[in-house]
Formats: structure tokens, sequence, C-alpha cells
């Protein structure tokens, strides 16, 4: 099922989101305008702005109001996309050359630093001071998280509660203050505002996780980008710490990731996925993303009824069992 079956009634909504989002990207600098907008034509699953609206359904939505959070939300996310690829050193993402790989590095720094900027600015159309330390804040622990990944790459050793923490910072917390401030903005009740954020953190702790699962599960086809993509870049994931942790498959795991680390072969890569795939990693791993999901969709009932509530647990189911 693709996502945007699952909340037809929204379509219209997301629509006028979306030429939003290009408009806002518009400027004077015309090199800026290409790359901005050939990130954003690359296309994505608009999951913030989706939580946003929803979110706003628990309160007084207005469509003009919201707009101002789930643009730049969704700026946000791109553009910290956009300084991971230079990190990740990718070629591709979602099936399209990157911004690095079409242009150069400092272009795409460049154009990553612009979105942000017009992020900040289309938020202060928002005179609310809650939404903007909202905002701020989990843009700084973003960073934090983003920095540990960097001080992590090829770190072996690490526990899985560092890995939560720094999913928690880099994925959840922008998932989370979509749903909240959704219901920030349209007025909602501040346990609505709570539940919600309850809702989307979670939810953002299995989006990851299960990304990570597709990373190594998937195909090129399906996620856009070849499997093994992040034991590539030096990227631990949830599977690999639990395979690290089985006395059997540790020895031949690490010396797959030495591989990985000093050849930067297909060989490696594939080895080390035989490897996680011939133990019971993976099982784990999914076994977490379903805890958090069960976590997410007990905050959900907490909640009204309604068809909101409803978009929502479907949401959570999705991304549960999803596979791209």
């Amino acid at each position: 099922m693709k996502l945007m079956d699952i909340f037809g009634t929204l379509k219209k909504d997301m629509d006028f989101i979306e030429r939003q989002l290009y408009r806002s990207v518009e400027g004077d600098e015309e090199l800026l305008n290409e790359t901005s907008l050939h990130l954003l034509k690359a296309g994505g699953k608009r999951l913030r702005p989706i939580f946003v609206l929803l979110g706003g359904k628990f309160g007084t939505y207005d469509l003009e109001r919201l707009q101002y959070v789930a643009v730049p939300l969704e700026l946000i996310h791109s553009a910290s996309l956009v300084h991971d690829d230079v990190i990740d050193d990718a070629g591709t993402r979602r099936g399209k050359p990157t911004v690095k790989a079409k242009w150069d590095n400092k272009i795409a720094m460049y154009t990553g630093d612009y979105i942000y900027a017009k992020a900040l600015m289309l938020a202060t159309q928002l005179p609310d001071p809650e939404v903007h330390r909202i905002l701020s804040k989990a843009m700084v622990q973003m960073s934090i998280g983003e920095m540990e990944q960097i001080r992590d790459f090829f770190n072996t050793g690490q526990s899985v509660r560092h890995y939560l923490l720094r999913i928690r910072r880099k994925t959840a917390l922008l998932i989370a203050i979509s749903c909240q401030l959704g219901a920030v903005a349209s007025g909602a009740d501040a346990r609505a505002s709570s539940l919600l954020y309850r809702y989307g953190y979670n939810i953002g702790m299995a989006f990851q996780i299960r990304d990570d699962l597709l990373d190594l599960c998937g195909t090129e086809k399906s996620i856009g980008k070849p499997p093994g993509s992040d034991m590539r870049q030096g990227n631990i994931t949830l599977p690999v710490i639990y395979t690290l942790q089985d006395p059997e498959l540790s020895g031949p795991l690490l010396q797959a990731i030495e591989g990985i680390r000093s050849a930067d072969g297909s060989e490696h890569i594939s080895e080390a996925i035989n490897i996680i795939k011939s133990g019971s990693g993976i099982a784990q791993a999914e076994r977490l993303a379903e805890t958090f999901t069960d976590k997410a969709l007990a905050a959900l009932d907490q909640l009204p009824e309604s068809k909101a509530r409803t978009h929502l647990k479907e949401i959570a189911l999705f991304i549960n069992k999803r596979s791209y």
C-alpha cells in the first residue's frame, strides 16, 4: 500500500503544501533555486507535513496557518538530507543524483544552509513563541545527533542505548514535533499536544529502525540506494549492533566491517549482510520497532476518536510494515 492511499482526504491540502514547498525556496540566486528544487522534486514521503496537518485536526484546523509549520519542517528535514549526503559521500537519493553528486560538496553545503534559512524565515509568519522554542530546540538536538553519528562512524563498540539516543535526536524528534506543532498551531489543548508528541516520538523511533532494516533487507529499486549503504559509510545500525553481541557472529562480522572500512568493496558489504541475516539481529530489531509502534498506538488511543486518529493509526501500521 502506498502512503498517500492511506489518507486520500488530505490530498488537496498536501498538494497545496507541495506547491508552497517549491515557492518557499525561490530567491534571487538562480543556482540555489535550481539545487533546492532538484532536491524537493526528487520526491519523498512528506511524512512531516502530513503529521502537521493531522495534528492540526485536533484543534481549529486552518491550512493557511498550518503551512507555516508544515513547510518549514519539511524544509528542515530536506536540508539535513543535503548535509547527510555530503558527509556520507552519497551519489544517489531516492534513485536520483544527490545535490553533491550533480554539483559538488560546496554547493551542497550552501544549499542545505539556504534551505534551513528559508525554513526559519517562513516559520516567523507564526508569532507564537512556543512554536519557535520547540522548533529551535529540536534543531539543536538534530545537530547534536548528526555530530554523534559522524563521531560513531565504524564504532563497533557502541551500545543499543547509545544508538537509540542518536536516532532520537536525528530522526524521532522532528517527527514528534511535527505532530505536536500541528496541534499547537491549531490551538489544541495541552493534553492532546503532549499525546501527539508521544505518538510522533515513538513512531519516529520505529521509522528509523525500519529504515535501518530496509538498508540491509531492501533492494536498490525499493530503497533508492544500494543495500548496505549505511555500513559502507560507517554507520553502525541496530541490526549490526545486535549481531555484534552474538559470540559466534561477532568475529566474522568485525572482519567484514574492517574490510568495508579499508577496501570499499561490494564483496565485503555482501559478506556482512549475509552474516547479519544468518543471526537474530534483524528479528531483534524488528521486535524493538514493534515495541515503539505499540507505544505510539497506546498514546493515540487516549485521544478523542476521529478520522485524524484513524489516519495516524494507519500510518503507524504502515511504518511498522513498510518495504520502501
